[in-house]
């Protein structure tokens, strides 16, 4: 049974703990917290050990008892996620290297702050046995886990990419916009192109990114001119054979983000939260050698399982890709309660095999 800590406990840490939580090889050593706010009550509610990341008077004062600081959170860690602020996880890094405990960084740390970047279902093996990975961010990760299959299948010549992201998350009120649209940043490439190329080095990729005033999800508008020439229908059924690819077929009536939001709550996920890239079925189409669609991002949940899969790459428990990913998606529930209708394309589901 792997322990695993998660120093931070935000918007990314609170989820990543939950996800341990439920795998089958793991459990949760304790989450770190700088300060006793509402998510540490909440940490505290749900059993989770809590140590102070900045001392540990504060949380006496506030009654929340802890159970020591955050080196010894890490030493009694056989991996730690490290989900704290952009700028705060490269700071950490010694840290780990201190205590000799692998350690797993978020996409808005630089990428040298780590051995790897990492998305799991493009580069697994190159993190298996490091001692540090960057999972990539939001973005990063929708784009690796779409354009994997389709450099596999049919060669990619180029990428083009209009990122149309959220002004905030729900939780950061000093974010914006607040009743604007915009270029962000205006110089091109944006830097999630580079980023992407972190996973795909010899990836030719050009991205523009937009801000708008909304807290629900990034959208993507995808141009991908592959090196061969297959069907709109091919193209289709290979991204539905990806698990963490799910395509909204038109019955359901989506036709955005808000309305996407709305049906994951309704399908009772935990805090609505979409783990899978959410690509338009009909967007989809094939002209030639040019691929177009359109998907949404869930910028709060879309990397939890790549975290999940890190961790067990750092370890060297599962050495296949493959392998953890059906057992990650299996125990989170990646693909439950997104279900496809009435002749839409079909996914296939996965099982872990022991």
């Amino acid at each position: 049974m792997l322990h695993v800590g998660i120093n931070g406990f935000g918007t990314i840490g609170k989820r990543v703990a939950d996800a341990v939580r439920v795998q089958p090889d793991m459990t949760v050593a304790g989450v770190a917290k700088r300060s006793p706010n509402f998510e540490a009550t909440i940490a505290d509610d749900r059993g989770y050990d809590l140590y102070a990341a900045d001392g540990r008077e504060p949380f006496d004062e506030a009654d929340l008892a802890t159970a020591g600081t955050v080196h010894d959170l890490i030493e009694t860690s056989d991996v730690v996620v490290d989900t704290t602020p952009s700028g705060v996880g490269a700071a950490n890094a010694s840290l780990y290297a201190e205590h000799d405990t692998p350690a797993i960084f978020q996409g808005g740390e630089d990428p040298d702050v780590a051995d790897v970047s990492f998305n799991a279902r493009a580069n697994y093996e190159k993190a298996v046995g490091a001692d540090t990975a960057r999972v990539v961010s939001c973005n990063t990760t929708g784009l690796s886990r779409l354009l994997a299959p389709l450099r596999e299948s049919y060669g990619v010549e180029k990428s083009r990419v209009t990122l149309v992201r959220r002004g905030a998350d729900p939780g950061q009120t000093g974010r914006g916009p607040i009743n604007d649209t915009l270029p962000d940043p205006v110089e091109i490439p944006s830097h999630h192109g580079p980023d992407v190329q972190t996973i795909f080095p010899d990836l030719d990729i050009d991205t523009m990114g937009m801000k708008v005033p909304t807290t629900q999800m990034h959208t993507h508008s995808v141009n991908v001119t592959l090196e061969s020439e297959p069907t709109t229908e091919e193209v289709t059924s290979l991204l539905a054979d990806e698990s963490r690819l799910f395509l909204i077929p038109e019955t359901l009536g989506i036709d955005g983000a808000g309305k996407l939001k709305e049906y994951t709550r309704d399908a009772g996920r935990p805090r609505g939260d979409v783990w899978e890239n959410c690509i338009w079925a009909e967007s989809i189409t094939v002209e030639g050698r040019d691929l177009y669609l359109f998907q949404a991002i869930h910028q709060e949940a879309d990397v939890v399982p790549e975290n999940i899969d890190a961790v067990r790459a750092l370890s060297e428990r599962t050495a296949s890709a493959e392998k953890s990913i059906r057992r990650t998606d299996e125990a989170l529930g990646v693909g439950r309660g997104l279900v496809e209708h009435d002749g839409s394309p079909q996914r296939v589901d996965s099982h872990a095999d022991d």
